[in-house]
């Protein structure tokens, strides 16, 4: 919510639970919205011996244990908790069919960490009770953290089996749980659509994007939030590539100058349209949202010229969907001389190379970790890509990544290269893209993906929720929102520990 929306609800004051030294309002209600911890609960029971304020709603934003509703219970004894309620909504929901838990390293080599464990167990089951999915659960094989998540809902779901006692739906709803190790390749890409292309270069926390850094900012555009809820150009604009972009917003301006034919001025580059909206104070205020994009939109242009962007990526692309050994290490060698290129982005390539070809026989990996010493002059980096290696190469991966195992996809891949893509930039398709198609075509294999117990679903699903174990990116978001658009009667939710970029 915006501060002016909560306003429009008579809501008038935002304080934190653990805020020392606040005033009691005895005239004020109370709305609690707090997570189940121990922490929030202890801190509660605190403030209900003492309350500052007439009445206290309470909700709690997943399952709450007995004892802890009977320790509120014990310190309610001026009586001033009018309801407790849970309501379900333990995660972060980002667009309409994505979520995420705001969790970063969620894993300890292969392995959960205990805590990250529960919490993702706690996301994930608020968020089945949230859609009332009591779903089938299906885990990839080749990984002990995405067995070990399928168990712990699976118990939840069990002890709770109340609350997830659902209308049963024809198909059973199907819980598909992956881990990011399999494809290491999608996070460490550049990107061109919107919402992907923003998170990569600016970074998007919580709908928010700090623009501090970028030279000349007025200061009401320090921080910016790009939702799509309450912003209609954001919203249609979101999966779109860079370029129809650009154009969007230039006939948006067009189109507010054919209004007021006294405002006349050439709008030819991304620099005339910040200079139009510095120049037209009414229309900044028509249209906040717009001068918000012409910024944005400005900042990634400057940024994709400043690091030499679309050169690195016509290499990165080839590195993540070409096999062409030679080439590719001709084009990374080229890139690593440039002085434009930045300390990330040698390092992001170099580590594309090594997942692609760490095994091939004239490997040229050590040169190029070399070069990456040259540049930087330190070993962080060096370390960083056989991290990367370790983390997702072929020892690890339970799926093939880069080459099609069957006639049909191979021939797709060669027609592909005989049409020519329509668009260098974006021919990398994220492998959750195959697994997902799989899975709606009932084609996914058993074998690899095993179903949690007994029971298999018969029919193909129509209900999915596929989350990601360490991390899902928003150019699978892109692919879970076209999958949506192209197969009427399915729906896919994605969700993942976190939303991942590069420097992520």
């Amino acid at each position: 919510y915006t501060q002016s929306e909560i306003l429009q609800r008579e809501v008038y004051l935002f304080e934190r639970l653990d805020s020392p030294n606040r005033e009691p309002m005895k005239h004020l209600k109370a709305i609690c919205f707090l997570r189940p911890t121990k922490e929030n609960v202890e801190l509660l029971v605190q403030e209900l011996r003492r309350p500052k304020y007439s009445v206290y709603f309470i909700y709690f934003s997943n399952v709450i244990s007995k004892s802890d509703v009977k320790a509120l219970a014990e310190a309610d004894e001026q009586e001033v908790v009018a309801e407790v309620q849970e309501f379900y909504g333990d995660y972060i929901a980002v667009n309409p069919h994505v979520f995420s838990l705001n969790l970063l390293g969620c894993c300890r080599g292969r392995s959960w960490d205990p805590a990250q464990l529960t919490r993702t167990t706690q996301g994930l089951t608020a968020l089945l009770l949230s859609l009332k999915k009591c779903p089938m659960i299906r885990y990839q094989l080749s990984s002990e953290p995405a067995k070990r998540l399928a168990e712990c809902v699976k118990q939840v779901i069990t002890k709770e089996y109340e609350l997830f006692d659902f209308r049963r739906t024809e198909v059973p709803p199907l819980l598909l749980i992956l881990d990011r190790s399999d494809d290491a390749i999608t996070p460490l890409l550049n990107q061109w659509t919107y919402q992907a292309m923003v998170h990569e270069l600016l970074g998007i926390n919580n709908n928010r994007i700090d623009l501090s850094r970028v030279p000349g900012i007025s200061k009401d555009l320090r921080e910016v939030v790009l939702s799509a809820e309450n912003d209609e150009f954001y919203a249609n604009n979101m999966y779109l590539n860079f370029a129809e972009i650009g154009t969007n917003i230039k006939n948006l301006m067009e189109d507010f100058q054919r209004r007021k034919p006294k405002e006349q001025q050439k709008l030819e580059s991304i620099a005339d349209m910040k200079a139009f909206v510095e120049n037209y104070p009414q229309f900044k205020k028509m249209s906040g949202t717009v001068s918000k994009h012409v910024t944005v939109v400005g900042e990634l242009s400057r940024l994709v010229a400043e690091r030499n962007l679309l050169e690195v990526s016509e290499v990165e692309q080839e590195l993540a969907c070409q096999n062409d050994h030679s080439s590719a290490l001709q084009s990374v060698r080229r890139l690593l001389q440039s002085p434009r290129l930045s300390e990330l982005d040698a390092a992001r390539l170099v580590m594309l190379y090594a997942l692609r070809y760490e095994r091939h026989g004239s490997s040229g990996l050590p040169a190029l970790l070399e070069e990456l010493r040259g540049r930087g002059g330190t070993d962080r980096y060096r370390k960083l890509v056989s991290a990367v290696v370790e983390y997702g190469g072929k020892r690890v991966r339970g799926s093939d990544l880069f080459s099609p195992k069957d006639a049909v996809a191979i021939t797709k891949q060669f027609l592909k290269g005989l049409k020519g893509i329509e668009n260098v930039y974006t021919q990398h398709q994220p492998l959750l893209q195959e697994t997902l198609d799989q899975l709606i075509k009932g084609k996914l294999k058993d074998s690899q993906y095993p179903y949690l117990g007994p029971n298999t679903l018969r029919d193909r699903p129509q209900d999915i929720i596929v989350f990601l174990i360490g991390g899902a990116t928003y150019e699978e978001a892109l692919a879970v929102f076209n999958l949506n658009r192209s197969n009427p009667g399915v729906r896919i939710v994605l969700g993942g520990t976190t939303i991942h970029n590069t420097r992520r």
